[in-house]
């Protein structure tokens, strides 16, 4: 899996950071084809109204499939923590469904034939 990471609005994305991406986002990786594009994006808002103000969002490029997560929180490794945690349990999501519908159609070629 090939992973991108950004920084957007004046945001730097240090080595540190970019280590901490690939390690949280790893168990994503060992469940999806190698493939597979993903792009983070971590941004903090200006606004100082908005407690909540890191944001992590994350795009991954499966084969037929696109899945997304966004999340924020008060410091920017939680909100990767978090975007790590909804991804896996999208991708977990998707690989059962797909497991389901190979499942279905291989049991309904069998009772045709």
């Amino acid at each position: 899996m090939r992973i991108q990471v950004k920084g957007r609005s004046g945001t730097t994305v240090d080595d540190e950071l970019r280590s901490r991406v690939e390690k949280k986002l790893e168990k994503v990786a060992r469940q999806v084809s190698v493939l597979a594009e993903l792009e983070v994006e971590l941004s903090e808002e200006r606004n100082p109204a908005i407690r909540e103000s890191q944001v992590a969002e994350a795009t991954l490029h499966l084969k037929g499939v696109t899945l997304r997560s966004s999340k924020r929180s008060t410091d920017m490794g939680h909100s990767i923590n978090l975007v790590a945690d909804d991804l896996a349990r999208q991708v977990k999501k998707h690989r059962d469904k797909r497991r389901g519908r190979r499942e279905a159609h291989r049991s309904a070629q069998e009772r045709a034939a």
